[in-house]
């Protein structure tokens, strides 16, 4: 039997996923895969260094630490540098992954000068002439002081989101500097198909004047992004269709000039692919780690298609047009022609970059508007990384201690998982393929606020239609009552549940956290069918009226998509800060003690399988092999010794 669960520490569980069907492609296909994977791999060093300036340089000192013979492995301090460094490799960083504040180490200051003093000069991350002591006095203070750079991405409204902010996307520029940089491109620029500024570059000021370090070949990253190129470049010899080669050339053409057109050019050959049963992400794609929500993390995915899943997501695909024309907002916003959305379930076959090792279930791209109403957007649900979480939630007691009674558990272990991946497929699908924006609507209008109201657009259009009798009529729903159970547990996350992610004194700032709180709150406090009552001293959720709660629903679609349409960034900021942000302290508290009672951790992340290529006598690939069995720390440095090309 496959064990999906591994190893744990601090908030984090680290899990297996298997790749299955995998033996039963073609060879090409494995080597297709294998090449993917190889790029997919290569642009890892590019994410830490996305995530801190000094990420990479850490990373380094603490793993030559880790890996020094004739240090002592039983201290309760290497313990606690272990852990922080393990911690490191999960958040490309020294930033929590999720809510983005700084980890303090257990260790001391102390503790690490006397290690350090253990190792070989030559084995430190040291520039040119420096000396140990000037790589301490410019990396303790980052690691040990609780006020310096103590978050990745600052979203308090009424600060300078840039300053405060510790990514590394911009260099000594303001927020104000970086906004009108933007906006004076977006003015100068008068074609039909608008680039998306400033998605691969670093903004830097130097001697008072402010240009763009672009990322590509010759540029910033270029030895990244040179191994990556090689690798898209051997997966070419094995695509499985002419139409994928055009695509793999065009994004290496992007990743040689830099140029964002070629990007665009990219995207929309890309998203017309769908003949083939291999696919893969591979670049500077989603914006969340950027307060501006402009710049482009580095991501990667190889996938192919889960067949027998898939016949769920084409049945909604097929049906978009539908979906859109019965949506309950101002028919204004909606599309008079739906073009072009297409949803698989795939298998993930390697994650890489800011999808690894924490990953998402579902992705919709191109992230473009523009791309999205003329050419459509591809969707995609990851069946065996749901179906690893299924299988570690399994028994673990969460449900019970949380759901309010033994009927509504029932319904929530009869529906559940069936609801949960058809909401995922409905938010990614349809969702963010939804809707139009009004003529002249800056795409970047709402700014800091974007990114929340586009992800609460997208769950809101999945909880609406989830209720529809035309679920029941496509055979994606049993009967007209399992949209409950999907109801229930996102109240349940948004108003309680996610809380446990929270340390005690914090705010929600995450976007996807945000969203989900926006909807809950707004809901609860704009109706009376939600309701917080207690049993034997705990909290729980009571829905009174499921059909109710639809219409809750419906409104703050309505309200949201027009606030995107229209590009009315102060009421997306008033929502958000109104619904999405604060937290009871008492209610937060309660939370935090009963799930703490349970001993889950909070979080979870995945360990890639190793691909193996198999040679013949002659030295030819004859197979690609699936290894389970690395161990955590024996990959993640195995990936440094491996794939790092920036440092």
């Amino acid at each position: 039997m496959f064990d999906y669960s591994d190893e744990r520490f601090a908030d984090l569980q680290l899990l297996r996923y298997q790749l299955p069907g995998f033996e039963q492609l073609s060879l090409s296909q494995k080597r297709y895969i294998y090449a993917l994977s190889q790029a997919t791999l290569y642009g890892r060093d590019i994410t830490f260094d996305q995530f801190g300036k000094h990420h990479l340089r850490i990373r380094k000192m603490l793993e030559t630490i880790y890996t020094t013979t004739g240090i002592d492995h039983d201290t309760d301090e290497f313990k606690a540098l272990e852990i922080y460094l393990k911690r490191i490799w999960f958040s490309n960083g020294i930033y929590h992954h999720y809510g983005c504040e700084k980890f303090q180490p257990g260790f001391s200051e102390d503790y690490l000068k006397d290690v350090i003093s253990q190792i070989p000069v030559n084995k430190l991350p040291l520039r040119q002439d420096e000396t140990i002591e000037a790589l301490c006095e410019e990396l303790f203070p980052v690691i040990f002081d609780p006020v310096v750079a103590p978050k990745r991405v600052n979203k308090n409204d009424g600060e300078d989101l840039v300053t405060t902010s510790s990514c590394n996307f911009y260099q000594d520029v303001s927020q104000q500097e970086a906004e009108e940089f933007y906006q004076r491109q977006k003015e100068q620029y008068h074609g039909e198909e608008p680039p998306s500024f400033g998605l691969n570059s670093t903004l830097v000021k130097h001697n008072g004047q402010i240009y763009e370090e672009v990322w590509h070949v010759g540029g910033r990253y270029t030895k990244a992004i040179e191994k990556i190129v090689y690798w898209l470049e051997e997966a070419k010899r094995f695509a499985e269709n002419k139409h994928q080669e055009r695509i793999i050339d065009h994004l290496v053409n992007y990743y040689r000039t830099g140029d964002l057109q070629s990007f665009n050019t990219y995207c929309k050959e890309w998203v017309s692919e769908h003949e083939g049963r291999i696919d893969f992400v591979n670049g500077f794609i989603e914006v969340y780690g950027d307060p501006l929500g402009l710049k482009g993390s580095w991501e990667g995915i190889v996938e192919y298609k889960d067949l027998e899943a898939t016949k769920r997501t084409q049945t909604i695909s097929q049906n978009a047009q539908w979906f859109e024309d019965h949506s309950p907002v101002d028919p204004r916003f909606r599309k008079k022609e739906v073009k072009g959305v297409t949803a698989n379930v795939i298998c993930a076959a390697m994650l890489g970059g800011d999808e690894y090792p924490s990953t998402a279930i579902g992705i919709n791209l191109p992230n473009a508007d523009w791309i999205r109403a003329e050419y459509g957007s591809k969707s995609i649900t990851i069946s065996n990384i749901t179906d690893a979480y299924n299988k570690a939630a399994h028994g673990n007691g969460f449900k019970e201690e949380f759901v309010i009674d033994k009927e509504t558990l029932l319904m929530i272990e009869k529906y559940g998982d069936i609801c949960d991946d058809l909401h995922t497929d409905l938010h990614e699908c349809l969702g963010h393929g939804s809707g139009q924006l009004l003529p002249g609507t800056d795409p970047d209008a709402l700014k800091a606020y974007g990114n929340t109201i586009e992800e609460a657009r997208a769950d809101l259009f999945g909880l609406y239609y989830i209720a529809d009798k035309k679920l029941v009529e496509l055979g994606l729903t049993p009967d007209d009552e399992a949209y409950q159970s999907q109801y229930y547990t996102y109240i349940m996350n948004g108003l309680l549940t996610q809380l446990i992610r929270i340390q005690p004194g914090n705010q929600i700032e995450e976007a996807h956290m945000r969203n989900r709180a926006l909807i809950a709150h707004w809901c609860y406090e704009n109706g009376d069918t939600i309701s917080l009552v207690k049993k034997d001293g705990k909290t729980f959720v009571r829905i009174r009226d499921y059909r109710e709660l639809r219409q809750l629903f419906a409104t703050l679609l309505a309200e949201i998509q027009r606030i995107k349409s229209e590009g009315d960034y102060e009421a997306a900021r008033q929502l958000v800060e109104r619904y999405a942000v604060n937290i009871d302290p008492v209610i937060h508290q309660e939370i935090l003690e009963r799930y703490q009672r349970l001993n889950l951790a909070p979080y979870k992340g995945f360990i890639n399988p190793k691909l193996i290529p198999v040679r013949d006598a002659f030295g030819n690939i004859t197979d690609i092999k699936v290894d389970y069995t690395e161990g955590y720390a024996e990959q993640m440095l195995r990936y440094s010794t491996e794939y790092g090309t920036l440092i």
